[in-house]
């Protein structure tokens, strides 16, 4: 019986280490409690960046739990139905009951978690820096050793006022968020009634802010803080959590629009030719979302600010999507910046075309004219 209780007693220290590794980890994700109107008369949080990541963690084996400010029912911007990620989560009963009824802040015991997870949209902006139960939160996981902290888009907005005695918690972090470029290009409804810049108030706090080209993917990991810069950096920032926990995300098929800003990036950024893109969407045109690299190109060309470099990204990115997309004023945009490139047999060509298709008519005729003058 001596031996035997000795024996028990050596082994109980492994088999509760045991249990401890297989116990599935646990993460936290906040969204916004400030919309309403999907969106229209306050904003809310951003339905596809909590689909992409909630996705993967559940993918991965995490434990989700979602709280709110407020709790209850919380209201998402308007989005895409028909986005798969969405269609995933909008057949869900059981998460979606999970979004009717998420948990107040003020109801988390944060010692549970080993991570939390920031979901972005505007609404981030109005009620999270200033929800005192979500800094607490925060606080812990940010003073308890293996824990993770992140965010996406709008959401580090919740860091901000976040302290640990004197000193703001992400001092010295390496963070991204929505940048003031992203802000100018796409935030023009609401940006003007935000308490503040994110990327300013970032920088403020002492964070070392880095960031991608606009709407390209971005995910900044600095010690135990994970950011993502944008909508398209949910997927990279979720699965950066999933490996900061321990784990090897496990495989998945990208989403075309994921798909398709990856192409549009490792173009722009010199890592893949401009052929090698055509060849790719030649054979593979079912897998990319053909409007949205011409709309990253159109924004490209307009941010330009008649830098010619970056112009030109621009245009490749619209001369990627012709073959497969058709958009009058876009074709407009294009022909502009080949007359600002130089190149006027391009821009020529383009506003022969729409003015025998009857498509702006008028502007095209004067562009023309404007070209036979020089």
């Amino acid at each position: 019986m001596k031996k035997a209780m000795i024996c028990l007693v050596l082994i109980l220290p492994f088999m509760l280490l045991a249990q401890a590794k297989n116990d599935p980890k646990k993460i936290l994700m906040v969204v916004s409690s400030y919309g309403k109107d999907l969106g229209e008369t306050r904003p809310g949080y951003e339905f596809d960046e909590f689909t992409q990541a909630y996705l993967i963690f559940k993918k991965n084996g995490l434990v989700v739990d979602v709280a709110s400010p407020k709790g209850g029912s919380v209201e998402a911007d308007q989005f895409n139905k028909d986005k798969i990620y969405n269609q995933a989560v909008l057949n869900d009963q059981e998460v979606m009951k999970v979004l009717r009824s998420t948990l107040a802040t003020s109801e988390v015991d944060p010692s549970g978690y080993d991570a939390v997870y920031v979901v972005g949209g505007k609404g981030a902006m109005f009620d999270l820096p200033y929800d005192p139960s979500l800094q607490d939160i925060l606080l812990n996981l940010y003073r308890r050793e293996g824990t993770v902290i992140s965010a996406v888009c709008h959401g580090p907005a919740a860091f901000v006022n976040v302290k640990d005695g004197d000193k703001f918690i992400i001092e010295g972090i390496e963070m991204t968020g929505f940048c003031n470029l992203e802000e100018d290009l796409f935030g023009k409804k609401w940006v003007k009634e935000f308490p503040f810049r994110l990327e300013d108030q970032l920088k403020a706090r002492g964070a070392v802010f880095s960031q991608a080209d606009f709407m390209l993917s971005g995910v900044a990991v600095s010690r135990k803080f994970i950011t993502g810069q944008n909508p398209f950096s949910t997927t990279g920032s979720a699965e950066a959590v999933v490996k900061a926990l321990g784990i090897t995300p496990a495989p998945r098929d990208l989403y075309k629009d994921e798909r398709s800003i990856y192409l549009v990036q490792e173009v722009s950024d010199g890592k893949r030719s401009f052929e090698s893109a055509v060849v790719e969407l030649e054979k593979n045109q079912a897998a990319y979302d053909m409007p949205l690299i011409a709309v990253w190109g159109y924004y490209k060309i307009l941010a330009s600010a008649e830098d010619q470099n970056e112009m030109k990204k621009g245009v490749k990115m619209v001369e990627l999507s012709m073959p497969y997309f058709f958009d009058e004023n876009l074709q407009m945009v294009l022909a502009q910046a080949y007359q600002s490139l130089g190149e006027k047999e391009k821009a020529t060509e383009i506003l022969e075309d729409l003015i025998a298709k009857n498509l702006l008519k008028d502007k095209a005729s004067s562009l023309l004219q404007e070209l036979g003058k020089n």
